[in-house]
C-alpha cells in the first residue's frame, strides 16, 4: 500500500490526480491484480513479455482509470457540463459552500455573485480572480493611501503582514495575466482598460516593479528554459549549497536591473532591452521619490513587499528547477518538477504543475491537472519528478538542509521509481542537484548553443 498523504484540503483536481497516482502505485506493486479491458497494468511477470519494452515503465497504469479521471477533470472545467465548477474562493471549493453558509446567504449572495463574476472574467472558471481583485482594491489600496495620509507603526506592520499574505496568490494571478494577456472579459471596453491598467497600481504594492515580471518571465525565462543563457538558471549552482543559493538570490536582487536589459541587448532585442531598463529604473525612481516624501510609509507600503517578492521569486525558482537530470538537462520533464500540494495549487493557481507550464506556457491554469493525466505516460517514460505534501519554499529549505530523505518521502514515485527504496530515491534526488561544469554545459546543451 502507498504511504502517500491525501490532504483533506487539496483541491478537487489535485485529489483526483493524487488518487490516480496512488492507484498506479498499488497496481504496480500488486503482481496478482488482473487488468481490466484496455488497461496498461500487468497481472503478473509473465504478462511482461506480451508488452513492448516501451510500455514497461508504465506498468500499473490503467487506461480506463485515466480516461475516467480525465473526463471528471474536463467536466469541472467545461462551462457546458453539469459538473462545471468555477473557482471562487481560495480556501473553499464552491461545492462546499452550501454546507458552510446559511442558505439565505448562499442563495442570495454567492449564487448571484458567481453568475455575475462568470461574465466579468475572461475564463468562466476564474471568478476567484475577480474575488481577489475586489480584495486588493478594497483592502490593499485604501490601506496604502491611509498610511501615506496618517502613518502609524501598528498600521504599517499590519499592512505589510497583509501584503505578505497576498503576494503569493497575487503573483500567480499575474502569472496568468502576463501569459494570457489579461484575465478579464474582452467584451466591454471598460474591462479591457481596467485589465491593462490595474497592474500599474497593484504591482508595486505587492513587491513587483512595473513590467519586469513580464519581461523576465515571458520574454526571457520561457525562451531560455533554465538553460545556460537563462539569468535565473540553476545549472551552474550546487542546489543544496547555502552559499550557492545566496549568490543566486543576491545576484537577482542587486543586479536584475542591469542583467536583464543587457540580456536583451546581447540577443539583439534592443527594444525589449530599452523597455525593461525604462520600467525597472523608472520604478526605482518612483520609489526613491516617494521615500523622500514619506520614508516610513514608503518602507512599509513598497520597500518591504519589494524585498520579500525578490527573495520569494528566487526561492521559488530554485525549488522549481533544483532537480536537473544530467542525462537530458534540456528536457522540460527532467529540469522542472510537479507538486501536488495545497499552497501551490489551492492558493496559487496550480503553480505546482510547473512541468506542465513549461511544456505549454499559455496553458490555462485549470487545465494543468487534466494535461498531466493526459501526458502521464510521457512523464513516466521521461522519469519526471512528482512530489506531494510539500511546496517550493520547503523544497528549497529541505535542499539547503540536505534532507534528501524527507524529499524522498514527499516524492510520488511514478514508473520505475516505484520499485526504488526510500534511500535509492534520496540518492537519485541528490544526484539531480549537482552543479554542471562549463565543459559539461557546452556538451549537454550543444544544440542550444547552435541556435542561441
Amino acid at each position: 500500500m502507498s504511504n502517500l498523504i491525501v490532504a483533506p484540503d487539496l483541491t478537487v483536481h489535485d485529489t483526483i490526480v493524487l488518487q490516480n497516482l496512488i492507484d498506479d502505485i498499488e497496481r504496480y506493486n500488486d503482481k496478482h491484480l488482473a487488468p481490466t479491458d484496455g488497461d496498461e497494468g500487468y497481472a503478473s511477470q509473465e504478462s511482461l513479455g506480451e508488452k513492448s519494452k516501451d510500455d514497461e515503465p508504465c506498468r500499473g497504469v490503467s487506461n480506463q482509470r485515466d480516461a475516467k479521471d480525465i473526463r471528471k477533470l474536463k467536466g469541472l472545467n467545461d462551462a457546458t457540463s453539469q459538473d462545471f465548477e468555477p473557482s471562487v474562493f481560495s480556501s473553499f471549493d464552491l461545492r462546499d459552500l452550501p454546507h458552510k453558509l446559511p442558505a439565505v446567504i448562499y442563495q442570495n449572495v454567492v449564487v448571484p455573485y458567481v453568475a455575475w463574476g462568470r461574465k466579468i472574467v475572461r475564463h468562466e472558471t476564474d471568478v476567484i480572480m475577480l474575488t481577489h481583485l475586489i480584495l486588493y482594491f478594497t483592502l490593499s489600496v485604501p490601506s496604502a493611501i491611509m498610511l501615506f495620509r496618517n502613518f502609524n507603526y501598528i498600521h504599517g506592520v499590519a499592512h505589510m503582514l497583509m501584503q505578505f499574505w497576498f503576494t503569493g496568490t497575487y503573483t500567480l494571478m499575474m502569472h496568468q495575466h502576463i501569459h494570457m494577456n489579461g484575465i478579464l472579459s474582452k467584451n466591454w471596453a471598460v474591462l479591457r482598460f481596467f485589465d491593462a491598467a490595474f497592474p500599474y497600481i497593484t504591482d508595486p504594492l505587492m513587491g513587483h516593479t512595473w513590467n519586469t515580471y513580464f519581461y523576465h518571465h515571458v520574454k526571457h525565462h520561457h525562451v531560455e528554459g533554465n538553460g545556460p543563457h537563462d539569468l535565473s538558471s540553476t545549472i551552474r549552482y550546487q542546489r543544496d549549497d547555502i552559499f550557492h543559493f545566496l549568490h543566486y538570490v543576491g545576484r537577482f536582487i542587486f543586479l536584475v536591473w542591469f542583467d536583464l536589459p543587457r540580456y536583451f541587448f546581447r540577443k539583439g532585442q534592443t527594444k525589449n532591452g530599452l523597455k525593461t531598463g525604462f520600467w525597472e529604473l523608472g520604478n526605482y525612481a518612483f520609489l526613491y521619490t516617494l521615500y523622500c516624501l514619506h520614508s516610513k510609509a514608503t518602507t512599509f507600503v513598497f520597500l518591504g513587499p519589494l524585498a520579500l517578492m525578490r527573495l520569494g521569486l528566487m526561492v521559488g525558482n530554485w525549488g522549481q528547477h533544483a532537480f536537473v537530470d544530467a542525462d537530458e538537462p534540456d528536457s522540460d520533464f527532467r529540469s522542472s518538477i510537479t507538486l501536488i500540494d495545497v499552497p501551490s495549487n489551492r492558493y496559487c493557481y496550480n503553480d505546482g504543475y510547473h512541468t506542465s507550464h513549461h511544456l505549454n506556457p499559455r496553458r490555462h491554469w485549470r487545465d494543468h491537472p487534466t494535461s498531466f493525466l493526459q501526458q502521464k505516460k510521457t512523464y513516466i517514460r521521461e522519469k519526471a519528478l512528482v512530489f506531494h505534501n510539500i511546496d517550493y519554499l520547503m523544497v528549497t529549505v529541505k535542499l539547503l538542509q540536505k534532507d534528501y530523505l524527507h524529499l524522498a518521502k514527499c516524492l510520488v514515485p511514478v514508473g520505475e521509481q516505484i520499485g526504488m527504496t526510500i534511500e535509492e530515491r534520496a540518492t537519485m534526488l541528490r544526484r539531480h542537484t549537482r552543479k554542471f561544469e562549463e565543459d559539461e554545459i557546452r556538451e549537454k546543451f550543444r544544440d542550444y548553443f547552435k541556435t542561441k
